[in-house]
């Protein structure tokens, strides 16, 4: 399922991030990366070795927050590629702009599947709960890490896809395959609202409350990621509609850029989750409380 760049494309985004509104672009991205996303990566960073410092021998971290570091790092990639692209541009180096779109289709890919991950990680963990509860066993870990390294794999696989040669499916693939992803992802919110709303066998008292507590939590995240994930999705689709359109192609690098930005929420979700269940968003803990 690698969402490959013909090679037309990858030329296409050479001269559009070196044009002036790409320039433009590419700086004010960069700088709302560097302002928005990369203190929260930063900060998770360090709750995660503090975490790790303060665990119990024989403890391991939840599945969310390993697939939280992962992205994590895909973030930190991202930072990086638009960082050589900002520098390319701005310096007139030619190789710079090239090393960040490899590095910016690692992030375009993996952030799409640790996204995906942690949805069907929250889906198995309501609806599937023993499952589940064997899941975090050695066994559980060690599936939750080849998954990891297959994703990875994957995202460094996708890099080679900058340079095949010149097919008009391979767009149109990388949108249904983005697709395939978000109907994955509608299929577990559903399913843990169902779960949600059903009653729940030998539920009762603060017990029942604690258990729909966990349970919404998981529902939020998954409608959370599926918000975000649906702008990605018209994004993709928008480019794919109008890439191929000899009428359109004088605007379809304005339209390139603007969609870049779809990007921005997906890179602030999982992050914001992590300190959410950290219980550092003091906003959103008090006023859950309240209620």
């Amino acid at each position: 399922m690698m969402m490959c760049f013909p090679i037309a494309l990858y030329h296409f985004l050479q001269k559009c991030y070196s044009g002036p509104a790409g320039t433009t672009n590419t700086i004010a991205i960069t700088v709302c990366s560097l302002l928005l996303v990369l203190p929260l990566c930063v900060y998770v960073v360090y709750l995660g070795l503090k975490q790790r410092h303060q665990r119990r021998s024989g403890t391991a971290a939840s599945h969310s927050d390993v697939f939280t570091y992962n992205m994590v790092a895909v973030e930190l990639m991202n930072i990086a590629g638009y960082l050589l692209c900002c520098g390319g541009v701005l310096t007139g180096v030619p190789v710079m702009v090239p090393m960040g779109i490899c590095l910016l289709s690692v992030y375009y890919f993996g952030q799409q599947l640790f996204h995906t991950l942690t949805c069907v990680e929250r889906y198995v963990a309501v609806v599937h709960p023993v499952a589940y509860l064997r899941l975090r066993s050695q066994k559980g870990a060690t599936a939750r890490d080849v998954s990891i390294g297959c994703v990875w794999l994957l995202c460094f696989a996708n890099i080679s896809c900058l340079y095949v040669a010149e097919n008009g499916t391979i767009l149109s693939y990388s949108v249904w395959a983005l697709v395939f992803l978000f109907i994955i992802i509608s299929f577990c919110s559903p399913s843990v609202l169902c779960v949600l709303i059903g009653p729940g066998p030998g539920a009762g008292g603060g017990g029942r409350q604690r258990v729909d507590r966990s349970k919404m939590r998981s529902f939020y995240t998954i409608a959370v990621i599926m918000a975000v994930l649906l702008v990605r999705v018209g994004a993709a689709a928008a480019i794919s509609a109008t890439y191929y359109q000899v009428r359109l192609r004088s605007s379809r690098c304005t339209l390139w850029l603007f969609t870049s930005w779809s990007s921005l929420p997906c890179s602030l979700v999982l992050p914001l989750l992590f300190l959410h269940r950290a219980g550092k968003l003091l906003l959103w803990n008090n006023s859950q409380r309240s209620h």
